[in-house]
């Protein structure tokens, strides 16, 4: 029995780990407990030496000294501070009238309001139950199927899971021992093209079930011009000269100017010289009276500026180097701030809600990665890793083989663990092994996160559908505008409209895995170099060519002691000098 138990000790303790978690104990206490107990069993069984614990306040104090954890804070307070500013409303309202001639438009505008949410506050609750409260009873209102909305609502607030600044991607980089700028850069087009998914089957189904997305009616489009027309042309112009004008700030300017620079630099440079282009024809148009933007048009240029101007004091900076992703967090803390001012909603109640639950969450992450570190020290130290190197390095297919594993696993512990959760125990443990087998870890990062995007989705725990529940109408209720009484939404269509967005978040992980070249973008400046090919040669002594000689310089010469002089005892210096030399030779 003995023998069974310190040949199995790092199976038996993950195993125990998953029985703690499916019991339901708090995963931090029940890390920390399980690598304290078989830490002791460890030392019972001669496995481990009683110092290894004595690494415990080290390691617990790396936690703490951890400058990258600071973001998780900022982001936080950042994207609470923002959902109670009236930013998604306004970006909600407006954009809707947008697409709203269109069939499925109020969709399209969830899903293109909740990429903008995404990245600027960086939080899934917040984005799911602003979008709730928002959009759910107007697309009720306009005919919309319950089990769709519900979906595409959830969905889109889980945007803000892979599109920067997202709290996991900061903690996959920790994790994955990578900088959190090339995580973000990594994943900035992974999580525009999986927008752009969603966008897809919405339009789809808009296009095959008509009845299910309604295109909203004449009456419900305010932003009318006075001859009754929609104004969208005038959009469209504005928005093609912008995007003109970034083009050519890119091509014209920027690149000639500064030639190395990265693609992720060009493209935030490029959308701000757009963005900064369309505020300006609206700002002169709406001074001078000039008449040369609709209605629709130059609303939607003033409200999508104030989060567009967000992104780039967040993300901007970061991609182009003028600020740490802990820096470009408080400043994008600080720019939510003075946004709730400006909007009128900032007061000494929001700010203390706001700093209290950024504190709570902010603990709970802390908390977390204590217990972590304090299981993986007693992991490492019976040679857990070597299992599970062992384990996954042996699985047939190589790189792909070990990818769609790891894929599937997560997908399956996704069910029962948040992405917290799955970071702080998995990660850790699949990070080496990925490395071994050749794997860009910021690819494998963002894969991974596109996976754990689904446990917000997963019916029946994923988080979004509970906070969708918590805001959805639950009892039949009488609407506002058009008095008309309304059913309820069921928990069985909040879970039904999550699944085809479930396949969805898949779909796009096995993009991820065949066009890697999506998440790679962060080398896009860099040198191509093969390391096998790189030699190193260390140019040998020239005849006649003055040589550096310790000896020389401590008073003797080369290759001499200095002696002492005879009849006397060797002076301090002198026995000094003798040591060195010594030392230097090796010890003869």
């Amino acid at each position: 029995m003995i023998a069974f138990l310190i040949q199995n000790m790092a199976p038996i303790m993950f195993a125990s780990l998953v029985i703690f978690l499916l019991l339901g104990y708090p995963v931090a206490f029940a890390l920390a407990a399980n690598g304290i107990f078989f830490g002791i069993i460890g030392i019972e069984l001669g496995l481990l030496q009683p110092s290894l614990l004595q690494a415990l306040p080290e390691r617990l104090w790396g936690v703490m000294s951890n400058d990258t954890l600071l973001a998780v804070p900022f982001f936080t307070f950042m994207g609470l501070i923002l959902e109670r500013s009236g930013m998604a409303e306004d970006l909600l309202d407006t954009v809707g009238q947008l697409f709203g001639p269109l069939r499925g438009g109020l969709a399209f505008a969830v899903i293109f309001v909740g990429a903008l949410l995404a990245a600027t506050t960086g939080v899934v609750a917040a984005s799911v139950i602003s979008m709730g409260l928002i959009s759910l009873p107007i697309m009720l209102r306009y005919g919309y199927d319950r089990r769709f909305a519900s979906g595409v609502i959830a969905a889109s607030g889980t945007l803000a899971q892979i599109i920067p600044p997202s709290l996991v991607l900061i903690i996959m980089a920790d994790q994955l021992g990578r900088s959190v700028g090339d995580m973000y850069a990594g994943a900035f087009i992974p999580g525009i093209v999986l927008a752009g998914l969603y966008a897809v089957y919405a339009f789809g189904v808009a296009m095959f079930r008509p009845a299910w997305a309604p295109a909203l009616p004449p009456e419900a489009r305010v932003l009318k011009q006075p001859d009754g027309s929609s104004g969208t042309i005038s959009f469209i112009v504005i928005a093609v000269l912008a995007a003109i004008a970034g083009i050519l700030f890119d091509r014209f300017y920027y690149v000639p100017t500064y030639p190395e620079a990265m693609l992720d630099e060009r493209l935030v440079l490029a959308a701000g010289a757009g963005a900064g282009f369309a505020l300006a024809v609206a700002l002169l148009n709406r001074m001078f009276k000039l008449g040369l933007l609709s209605r629709l048009a130059e609303q939607v240029v003033f409200v999508l500026i104030p989060p567009l101007a967000l992104i780039f004091l967040v993300l901007g900076t970061i991609f182009l180097g003028w600020a740490t992703p802990t820096e470009g967090g408080a400043m994008g803390a600080a720019g939510a701030l003075v946004m709730a001012l400006v909007r009128g909603r900032l007061s000494l109640k929001l700010t203390r809600q706001a700093m209290e639950t950024t504190a709570k969450l902010s603990t709970f992450v802390v908390f977390i990665l204590i217990g972590a570190r304090v299981f993986s020290l007693t992991f490492y130290g019976i040679n857990g890793h070597v299992w599970v190197e062992h384990l996954l390095l042996n699985l047939p297919g190589g790189q792909l083989g070990f990818l769609i594993v790891v894929n599937i696993l997560v997908f399956l512990l996704a069910f029962f663990l948040d992405f917290f959760e799955l970071s702080f125990i998995v990660v850790p443990l699949l990070g080496p092994v990925a490395e071994k087998l050749g794997i860009d870890l910021i690819w494998f990062g963002v894969l991974l996160g596109v996976n754990m995007q689904t446990s917000f989705m997963h019916p029946p725990f994923g988080f979004a559908l509970f906070y969708l529940r918590s805001v959805a109408p639950q009892n039949e209720y009488l609407d506002k505008l058009t008095r008309k009484r309304m059913a309820p939404v069921t928990t069985a269509q909040i879970y039904w409209g999550a699944i085809p967005f479930v396949c969805i978040q898949l779909v796009m992980v096995a993009l991820l895995i065949v066009f890697p070249g999506m998440s790679l973008v962060y080398k896009s400046g860099l040198p191509d170099v093969d390391p096998s090919k790189v030699h190193i040669e260390i140019p040998a002594d020239q005849p006649g060519a003055p040589v550096d000689d310790i000896l020389k310089d401590l008073g003797g010469k080369s290759g001499e002691t200095p002696a002492a002089p005879k009849g006397t005892d060797a002076t301090p210096e002198q026995k000094a000098n003798d040591e060195i030399e010594k030392a230097l030779r090796g010890g003869k």
